[in-house]
């Protein structure tokens, strides 16, 4: 006679292909119960996944969503979670890379039956596959400017993404499951059973003391010499540099503050915090950079005198 378990526990019964088949109601994400069902060779082996599945549901441990797709969960994450948490060029290159590499290859596929194995094969594709032939970006060009699989006769650029971009396109997938994870949505992030290798970079060995020397020499005519002078001295970043103001300086007390960077978001420049909390900061000025400073806001003053209305 089948085994009948006490009522709440589930039912368990023997499908016609022999296997068992466990069913029964547990909490899901959006807080409702749904009939949730297991499969075992044995009428054990059923049980136990019935089991551990009840017990989980009884802890408030919602079941995985086996509806969703990774796209829309991409889609939701983009919109209600990393807009609100990082800087709007980051929020850009997160949405080109989930939007021109991780959905186009894995968009379609469930959100709780992703595997490592997925994983693993979009990343050796993002390596192997040429992303001019891929994307179809040659297909767009105008008919005499083809030069790749749209051209004829047809001939590929191999234009790859670089080892760096393997490794951010895996970082961006990892930090969207690992969100899942604390959301309930998966029971675990499989983007981080998959390894990724580190690349190497070359060491940047900046200008020698004649180059810098020389550099100086050249540009102290120019109309952006401050820049030059401000960059070669303090080694800001590009967009710190170009997102000062005067009132981030103080010429007689020799400092500026990090305050702003100007950034390209989706080809419009915007002025938005530094990269990080600690960007933020004071910086003493040398004298050859408060000269340089003086003599730019001169050139400033001739310019707006000169300008008028």
């Amino acid at each position: 006679m089948a085994k009948r378990n006490p009522n709440g526990e589930g039912t368990i019964y023997r499908r016609k292909d022999g296997r068992y088949e466990g069913a029964g109601y547990v909490l899901m994400p959006d807080g409702t119960y749904k009939r949730r069902r297991v499969y075992g060779k044995t009428w054990e082996e059923a049980r136990k996944k019935l089991t551990e599945l009840l017990a989980k549901s009884d802890q408030g441990i919602p079941a995985a969503d086996t509806t969703e797709s990774l796209g829309t969960y991409l889609a939701y994450w983009l919109e209600h979670v990393v807009s609100h948490k990082v800087r709007p060029s980051t929020v850009y290159s997160y949405s080109k890379c989930v939007n021109a590499y991780i959905v186009p290859r894995l968009g379609k596929k469930k959100l709780a039956r992703l595997s490592a194995k997925d994983v693993r094969l979009l990343l050796d594709w993002a390596r192997q596959a040429c992303q001019c032939c891929a994307q179809g970006r040659d297909a767009a060009r105008p008919a005499g400017e083809r030069r790749c699989c749209a051209a004829t006769p047809k001939r590929c650029c191999e234009r790859r993404l670089s080892p760096r971009m393997v490794q951010y396109l895996h970082a961006v997938l990892r930090n969207a499951l690992q969100h899942a994870v604390r959301e309930e949505l998966v029971q675990r992030n499989v983007a981080k059973l998959v390894q990724v290798q580190t690349p190497r970079y070359r060491v940047g060995r900046g200008l020698s003391v004649a180059e810098a020397k020389k550099l100086l020499a050249d540009v102290r005519d120019d109309r952006l010499s401050a820049a030059y002078v401000l960059a070669l001295y303090l080694g800001l970043r590009r967009g710190e540099l170009l997102g000062l103001h005067w009132s981030d300086v103080d010429l007689d007390g020799g400092s500026l503050e990090i305050r702003t960077a100007l950034q390209r978001v989706n080809g419009q420049l915007t002025l938005t915090a530094p990269k990080t909390r600690r960007s933020e900061r004071p910086v003493p000025l040398p004298a050859v950079c408060v000269d340089a400073l003086r003599r730019h806001r001169e050139r400033q003053a001739e310019e707006r005198e000169t300008a008028g209305e």
